[in-house]
């Protein structure tokens, strides 16, 4: 299941989206929008950066640089059961 956003009251007033994954976990949270409209263009946007956006390494070890690898999305321990229940591990012999 693909994750979804919540819209939710900010305790200082003004509403947050929270971005959970498939299986519920939360993701990340974002800034305090004043309305739902604006949280709803917020919603717009981080879907826009997220297919789009590049990875830039801002950790102390990354000196910034930008990530360009193809990075697979990480399973949850449920998801990654019920992908080896539905394709059992086969070996193919090598042809050649």
């Amino acid at each position: 299941m693909a994750g979804f956003f919540e819209l939710v009251d900010a305790p200082d007033g003004g509403y947050r989206i929270r971005m959970m994954d498939g299986s519920g976990n939360l993701m990340a949270i974002s800034v305090t929008f004043p309305t739902k409209r604006a949280a709803v263009a917020g919603v717009a946007m981080a879907r826009e950066i997220a297919g789009t956006g590049l990875i830039r390494d801002k950790s102390l070890d990354g000196a910034g640089t930008v990530i360009r690898e193809r990075v697979r999305p990480v399973n949850s321990p449920k998801e990654e059961a019920a992908r080896r229940k539905k394709a059992p591990d086969v070996r193919r012999a090598a042809v050649g």
